[in-house]
């Protein structure tokens, strides 16, 4: 057996560029995966691709169980055929995964489970691919699955398959405090809804260019601060013109004394950048105080590449 952690990430910085032909968006983004799993167990079948929930996710306050959902809407088998299509690999697999990335929460679980599939069996199934032909693979399922099967810090360009490696940052080095209101929202629509929004409603050029500069140095220079003062999301305006909500939650943390606050992704998770722990843990309790909904939150950190998408345990 093979054991698999699949990390979620965060958007420092994230800019739309435009609609392509292919109905995909050009981006630019710079993602960094933190210290929050779900967990992947690949065991050898002589056929076929089984996949299964290994447990209920539950997140305090907030109902949720989840499915695998159907074999064509499902990341996991998905990604688990196009690897054997690939190498012509005929052997089978039984996928067991654990839950506990928030879903339609703009932290790429989705997208990170199947990076780790793709990772795991190449292992299992030994096709010795590398990790250029396994990002490959992965551009075909989703934006955010070639940064995350490489790992560590990355600007993502293209519609997400395009990979430049950005040094700096190691593990531990920023704490981070995730907020997720308990409900999922569709990256499709937030696009969609982007794509109507007048042209003046939009950033300038000038204010992302500034921006992504000042992340992509605070990234290098391990600056919390730095990349704080560059967080950037084009679609957060658009996220919260339909989910006035998350606008609140923003708005409160400010309020608390929150510097870095920001909508990461499509949504619909809010992150704060941290200088303590305990600061974390403050907001946290205030915002669950002062918010009428259920709120799931937790402190994380970032993590470097030697933690991603690494075999937890062998069997």
């Amino acid at each position: 057996m093979i054991t698999i952690k699949a990390p979620a990430k965060i958007n420092l910085f994230l800019d739309v560029l435009g609609k392509r032909r292919d109905g995909y968006h050009d981006i630019r983004s710079l993602v960094l995966p933190v210290s929050l799993y779900d967990t992947l167990r690949f065991e050898p079948r002589r056929k076929g691709i089984t996949a299964s929930i290994a447990a209920e996710c539950r997140f305090k306050g907030i109902p949720w169980s989840f499915s695998m959902g159907s074999r064509e809407n499902n990341l996991v088998v998905r990604a688990a055929e196009l690897l054997r299509k690939h190498t012509g690999c005929r052997k089978g697999a039984a996928i067991s995964l654990t839950k506990r990335i928030p879903i339609g929460a703009g932290l790429g679980g989705g997208s990170s489970d199947a990076a780790a599939v793709l990772t795991g069996l190449n292992l299992l199934w030994q096709t010795g691919l590398s990790t250029f032909e396994l990002m490959e693979i992965g551009a075909r399922i989703g934006c955010d699955v070639p940064a995350l099967i490489h790992g560590g810090a990355n600007l993502m360009e293209g519609r997400g398959e395009l990979i430049t490696p950005i040094e700096g940052i190691n593990g531990g080095q920023i704490l981070i405090l995730l907020i997720y209101p308990g409900f999922a929202i569709s990256t499709c629509d937030i696009y969609q809804r982007h794509d109507r929004r007048a042209p003046a409603a939009r950033s300038s050029p000038p204010v992302p260019g500034i921006k992504f500069r000042r992340v992509l140095e605070g990234i290098k220079q391990n600056s919390a601060g730095l990349i704080g003062r560059g967080l950037f999301n084009a679609l957060q305006e658009t996220v919260f013109s339909k989910y006035p909500l998350l606008e609140i939650i923003k708005n409160r943390l400010e309020k608390a004394g929150a510097e870095h606050v920001q909508l990461t992704g499509s949504g619909s998770t809010v992150f704060v950048l941290l200088n303590e722990r305990s600061e974390g843990d403050k907001l946290a309790r205030l915002i669950r105080r002062q918010i009428e909904s259920p709120l799931w939150t937790k402190v994380v950190q970032t993590i470097g590449k030697s933690s991603r998408l690494m075999p937890a345990a062998t069997g």
